[in-house]
């Protein structure tokens, strides 16, 4: 019957999902037939940005190999920007727009195993960022000194808000090249290396220009311009010699020169749980935006003027949150999840979020003990709403994911860590997971599966109750007769996980399930190991 009751629930779930969303945010989120026959190559941004206007105009060439035929393609971009033109080689092609999305006739044959290029162009005043970056677009800002201070940020909303582009995270492009034409008196920064600066003095501009190497996710691409200064160190990390480049706006120097000195102790820490830093052919930046911060892939974004915790806050209300600032170590941890590792689906989202808050704990267990890292996660428990599942539904542009992708998220990781009760071997899975699915895009279920495997756990009503359920598992007990009697409740029919508790000043491991077991003892008392998430309720 129970089983029967959440296969109903499902159907309704999939029926409220269809009518909750449009054919809009199925095209942004969905793996269209005019985006599953190709698969990206190569991307060339080739841009100018014009403040004085805040337009953006130029054209990206996009290479691509024909997996299947099909003489349509897909490409996204947001109003009010507009496509101008579509060319394939050389051959001018129609398009039909419909809101959001392009269709692009193809007139050559697309014959399977080739390599192709599609170069589309475009014009228009982009999507204004509102409250960057949750509610991004491009921040058209300006410094102190009233120069200008532009930047991108479009997690969610899209990275086809400010460029052409194939909208979905589950093709990332292989490499990229990034051209951006800003007014000669500022600097554009982007993703990866800068290649080379030119100058265009008949127009009084300059032309930066960007390599990236290595596999990258849409919202990772981004723009930062303004009146900056750049300096650089070499971090000896485990795979040799990494390139770390800072940049602030000079107002900004003598501060970010010594905030930014966090950097390797993260990357210190992080190599540590993780495993290499994943981009070392396109080095590590850390630059000053106008907004709080972003884990745009090798060029995180930098905004909590320079303090520690998040502006200032400790988001735990322990102290720990104090220790470091937050921004830099929370966006760069998302160079391991969500950059090395992206989700196929925004549905997913909890994969990039809650490992990477949960990065912050392990970050002050490197630097101070575990006891601190623990005592942190634990203390964020407040932000916990447990109103809806961290999973959300697949196949839409879905952008309702809850807060608890972060703070629960690192909560059920630590939570995972204390049942598996074996550090070495935590270490060694987290390390594995950035290994095994180094530049990959996956599902959860790749991740689920993986985990139990090498973790030797039967995890599957573990992530059934943790991802699926927005309820607390709560620990109903009672004394009688010389036993402890105890139970799962307040959860998934098939719940079991085992628990450490604490019974006349002895540490046990019950293996509880959603049904009653018992456990020989003269105590009244128990209490649960702090670092489960789940309840405890004495029902008599």
């Amino acid at each position: 019957m129970n089983k029967f009751l959440i296969l109903f629930s499902l159907i309704l779930n999939v029926f409220s999902v269809d009518a909750q969303f449009s054919r809009q945010d199925t095209l942004r989120g969905s793996i269209t037939p005019e985006r599953s026959w190709w698969d990206l190559n190569h991307y060339h941004l080739d841009i100018e940005v014009i403040p004085s206007e805040k337009k953006i105009e130029g054209c990206n060439t996009i290479t691509y190999t024909v997996l299947s035929n099909n003489d349509k393609i897909q490409i996204d971009l947001q109003p009010p920007l507009e496509l101008t033109s579509a060319t394939q080689d050389g051959q001018d092609l129609t398009f039909l727009r419909e809101e959001k999305t392009y269709f692009i006739s193809l007139v050559k044959n697309q014959a399977i195993g080739k390599i192709e290029k599609l170069k589309v162009c475009y014009t228009g005043l982009p999507r204004e960022a509102v409250r960057a970056p949750w509610d991004g677009g491009i921040s058209w800002k300006k410094d102190r000194e009233g120069s200008d201070f532009i930047a991108s940020s479009c997690q969610g909303l899209g990275a086809s808000v400010w460029w052409p582009c194939k909208d979905h995270m589950a093709d990332e492009v292989d490499s990229m090249k990034i051209s951006v034409e800003v007014p000669d008196h500022l600097m554009n920064v982007s993703n990866g290396r800068l290649r080379n600066i030119e100058t265009n003095s008949d127009k009084k501009t300059k032309t930066f220009h960007w390599a990236v190497k290595n596999p990258i996710n849409n919202y990772g691409v981004n723009i930062n311009i303004g009146n900056y200064v750049h300096w650089k160190e070499i971090y000896q990390g485990e795979k040799g010699p990494l390139d770390v480049s800072y940049w602030a706006l000079a107002q900004d120097e003598d501060k970010a020169r010594e905030q930014f000195k966090e950097v390797p102790l993260m990357l210190d820490a992080f190599e540590h749980w993780f495993g290499p830093y994943p981009f070392y052919e396109d080095g590590y930046q850390l630059v000053q935006a106008p907004y709080l911060g972003m884990e745009h892939q090798s060029s995180i974004t930098y905004g909590n003027k320079f303090q520690k915790g998040y502006l200032g806050r400790d988001l735990s209300n322990t102290g720990w949150g104090l220790k470091f600032d937050f921004i830099i170590i929370h966006e760069s941890g998302h160079e391991w999840w969500a950059n090395n590792i992206t989700h196929k689906d925004m549905a997913d989202m909890w994969i990039h979020e809650s490992f990477t808050n949960y990065s912050e704990s392990l970050f002050l267990e490197y630097h101070h003990s575990k006891e601190a890292g623990q005592e942190y996660v634990r203390g964020t428990r407040t932000n916990i709403g447990n109103q809806k599942p961290m999973i959300g539904p697949y196949g839409v542009n879905y952008e309702g994911y809850p807060i608890d992708v972060y703070y629960k998220g690192a909560n059920v990781l630590n939570t995972l860590r204390t049942v598996l009760n074996d550090d070495n071997k935590w270490r060694a899975y987290l390390r594995e997971v950035n290994s095994v699915f180094y530049h990959k895009t996956i599902t959860s279920d790749d991740l689920e599966k993986f985990s139990s495997e090498f973790l030797e756990m039967s995890l599957e009503n573990f992530y059934d109750q943790y991802l699926r359920d927005p309820r607390v598992p709560t620990l109903e007990y009672y004394f009688k007769d010389g036993n402890l009697h105890y139970r799962w409740i307040n959860c998934i029919p098939d719940f079991d996980m085992p628990v450490d508790v604490v019974v006349n000043g002895e540490s046990h491991r019950l293996n509880s399930t959603s049904s009653w077991k018992k456990f020989a003892t003269s105590s009244t008392e128990l209490d649960i190991n702090p670092n489960y998430y789940v309840g405890k309720m004495k029902s008599r």
